[in-house]
């Protein structure tokens, strides 16, 4: 995987957890865990760089006063200029992943508004001429009405039976639920989109998603 700074597509949740890591935790963590890669890796080096620069700050401020347990000669000054330097670093670590938690946060809005777009364009009805066009890209599916189906034979009543559960399973995902009907190694499928009174885009597209289905076949 090459690293990138253009983000995957990202839900509110994961977006929030990018957010409180890169907020909360370590800069640029969350970024990383998004998919931000470029973003990440530069928050999280200007972070760990000024971290350390801090540190040794730190520890040459405190071993002269260590020192002083076994010297009367006071320590010298360290001055502040390795801790301005590492906190300027770091905050600027932290500001830059803030701007990219942002980013993240519009993007999943952005996908989000996107998936009730296409949500509510499967749910138009079709007319008669789209659904003719349609259904020459299922050539095994009959139209009854305000409906299509097929029926698929299998070999046996468990293929019959593997193959219903991963329609199933499909149907969930899309969340667009056909008729289902078992006759021992002959399964019918129904489709319909009650919601919209007819026949829609979902329904095509469900039935070209079971049909290539392996356990289809």
């Amino acid at each position: 995987m090459k690293p990138s700074s253009v983000a995957k597509k990202i839900n509110r949740k994961s977006a929030r957890n990018a957010t409180l890591l890169n907020l909360m935790g370590t800069p640029g963590l969350g970024s990383l865990m998004a998919g931000r890669w470029a973003e990440g890796l530069g928050q999280i080096i200007l972070s760990v760089v000024g971290f350390v620069l801090v540190l040794i700050w730190f520890v040459r401020e405190m071993i002269p006063y260590y020192g002083q347990m076994f010297s009367d000669t006071p320590p010298p000054a360290v001055g502040f200029k390795m801790l301005g330097w590492g906190s300027a670093l770091f905050a600027l670590a932290w500001v830059w992943s803030l701007v990219t938690s942002l980013s993240l946060s519009r993007a999943a809005a952005s996908a989000e508004m996107d998936s009730i777009k296409v949500f509510a364009t499967g749910l138009m009805k079709l007319d008669a001429a789209k659904i003719q066009i349609a259904l020459a890209t299922i050539p095994e599916w009959q139209r009854n009405g305000e409906m299509i189906s097929r029926t698929y034979q299998f070999k046996n009543f468990p293929a019959a039976l593997k193959f219903v559960n991963a329609v199933g399973e499909l149907a969930e995902r899309v969340q667009h639920h056909p008729d289902i009907d078992i006759r021992w190694n002959k399964v019918t499928l129904a489709l319909t989109t009650h919601d919209a009174g007819g026949l829609t885009e979902k329904d095509f597209a469900l039935a070209r998603q079971s049909d290539a289905l392996p356990c289809a076949k």
